[in-house]
């Protein structure tokens, strides 16, 4: 909630949570939406997406509430079974995700998913320890 309350404010943006649970190793359930996404622009901020199937499900839960159109942001694409299917056939109308972990030319290629290089931040966090200063500033 905290992380979620941090990126609400940062995008001067109302909050919306979605309650899921999961209801086996790779499956989960959205169960509930505590907030008001009707016309507006959704964003799912999350850290991981694996097979992707709770991003889907999140996606049409909020697209069911009247969400004009639904946007995603993990910092981990692993992208692992049918991820990538599942994502194309989606209404999301992209992913933004970073390079930490190597992505397939068929992900590459698909147009929905767009990768932002951490090779920057890993720099500024290796020069703030050479140089003994804050690295906790770098994400604030």
């Amino acid at each position: 909630m905290e992380r979620a309350r941090s990126f609400a404010k940062r995008l001067d943006a109302p909050l919306a949570i979605v309650d899921k649970r999961r209801i086996d190793i790779d499956v989960s359930e959205v169960m509930n939406l505590i907030g008001d996404v009707r016309g507006r622009s959704t964003l799912i901020v999350d850290d991981i997406i694996d097979t992707a199937g709770t991003l889907v499900k999140t996606a049409e839960a909020l697209l069911r509430e009247g969400a004009t159109q639904v946007y995603a942001a993990c910092t981990h694409a692993v992208l692992s079974g049918p991820a990538i299917e599942r994502i194309a056939k989606s209404q999301i109308k992209e992913v933004v995700a970073t390079d930490s972990v190597p992505m397939s030319e068929t992900a590459r290629q698909m147009g929905k998913i767009k990768i932002l290089s951490v090779a920057g931040l890993l720099a500024r966090g290796i020069r703030s320890i050479h140089e003994e200063t804050s690295i906790s500033e770098l994400f604030i």
